[in-house]
């Protein structure tokens, strides 16, 4: 079969490859083009345009760089009928894939599956109609999705488990060591106390300015106590980084998120995937995001957002888990008193009690198989249907 995957980040570049590689597992003729990225490259097929050229977020930079985003859309739909893939995946990234599977359906035959169903739960939840008409399958791995596509919206859907989970069990078993393998060799994050503290403060370069420095001015009375240690984000430079740490004596990695994790003793974690990994590595943790004009971006919120929480922890959970500090509540004071809670005492314990409860909600299934499996069932049956 001839498959045609979209990822346009770093994330879905990664979810991308893995469901790729269960694909060819599933299937020992699978063919790939891709829009992706050098994870998705190494499973081998045609990268017709990488992820960098393609990932703009926010309204300015989208502006800016309209021409080319509108370059890669018609480049992506001529290459798609062109090709003529036995089907298309999309991978997240829902601004660009639900305008793809628009033109792909009125354009042709092809099925579109839908990976890593876009979050219209929390916002832009009118994107629903589109994807009843446009997505043949939607394939989701957060569990409270089911409920939210096929109670509210009547619309089935496949939870197939979650990719991060099954990353971590797979890193954990890969670092697990047997009594037969030599000791590894030391690691700067193994290598004896203080207790770390790490900072995931985003991905984004925005991200990272809005809440890094807050982050480090909460933590910077621990840091004779503690190791502070912060996570770098692929693709961002090392230079970009010394600007929030050159004099304060904090550390960073690069490429080694999960091993710090694994030695973390607390975190301080922006929204995002990060706070599902920090959960599942069972580091408590305060969430932290940064929006402007916060005591306005309060008022709006419960107009805006259609969910209780930002945190994949707590949504997941469907109760507050972790803590969140956003809007008018992200203050270095707020940051620095919750973080004291989970350093020791009841809250921290309460906390790894909470953290079970969302790793048995998220179940021990292999997305990427799983989704492989459907997928290539789907296509054997016709693939619509």
């Amino acid at each position: 079969m001839k498959y045609y995957l979209i990822a346009g980040e770093a994330s879905g570049d990664l979810h991308a490859s893995r469901l790729m590689r269960s694909l060819k597992n599933a299937d020992s003729e699978a063919r790939f083009r891709f829009f992706g990225g050098d994870l998705m490259a190494a499973e081998g097929g045609t990268c017709v345009r990488h992820y960098r050229d393609m990932a703009y977020m926010g309204f300015i930079p989208v502006l800016l760089h309209l021409p080319a985003i509108l370059h890669n859309m018609r480049m992506c739909k001529r290459d798609i009928l062109q090709w003529q893939p036995d089907c298309v995946i999309l991978v997240d990234y829902p601004g660009f894939n639900l305008d793809i599977a628009k033109f792909v359906k009125a354009h042709s035959q092809i099925p579109v599956y839908y990976y890593i169903s876009p979050k219209i739960w929390a916002w832009k939840e009118y994107r629903i109609k589109r994807i009843k008409r446009d997505v043949d399958q939607l394939f989701s791995i957060l569990p409270f999705e089911v409920d939210f596509f096929e109670r509210k919206h009547h619309y089935p859907i496949h939870y197939v488990g979650n990719p991060t989970a099954d990353e971590i069990r797979e890193w954990k078993a890969s670092h697990q060591p047997s009594p037969s393998s030599p000791p590894a060799p030391p690691s700067p994050l193994t290598s004896a106390p203080p207790r770390i503290i790490a900072l995931l403060a985003g991905s984004r370069r925005q991200e990272i300015k809005d809440n890094l420095p807050a982050m480090l001015q909460a933590v910077s009375p621990l840091t004779s106590d503690y190791r502070i240690v912060v996570a770098g984000a692929p693709g961002i430079e090392a230079g970009y980084y010394s600007r929030f740490l050159n004099g304060t004596g904090v550390e960073i990695v690069f490429g080694q998120t999960y091993a710090l994790l694994s030695q973390a003793h607390a975190a301080l974690v922006t929204s995002g995937t990060a706070t599902l990994e920090t959960a599942l590595f069972r580091v408590p943790q305060v969430v932290c995001y940064k929006v402007p004009l916060p005591r306005i971006a309060a008022l709006v919120r419960p107009h805006l957002l259609k969910v209780k929480y930002i945190s994949l922890v707590n949504l997941i959970a469907d109760s507050e888990v972790v803590r969140e500090l956003l809007a008018d509540t992200f203050t270095v004071d707020n940051i620095r008193c919750e973080l004291q809670q989970i350093l020791d005492g009841p809250a921290r314990q309460r906390m790894l009690q909470d953290y079970e409860e969302v790793s048995r909600r998220l179940g021990d299934q292999c997305a990427p198989d799983n989704a492989a499996r459907i997928i290539c069932t789907l296509l054997d049956n016709g693939g619509a249907a």
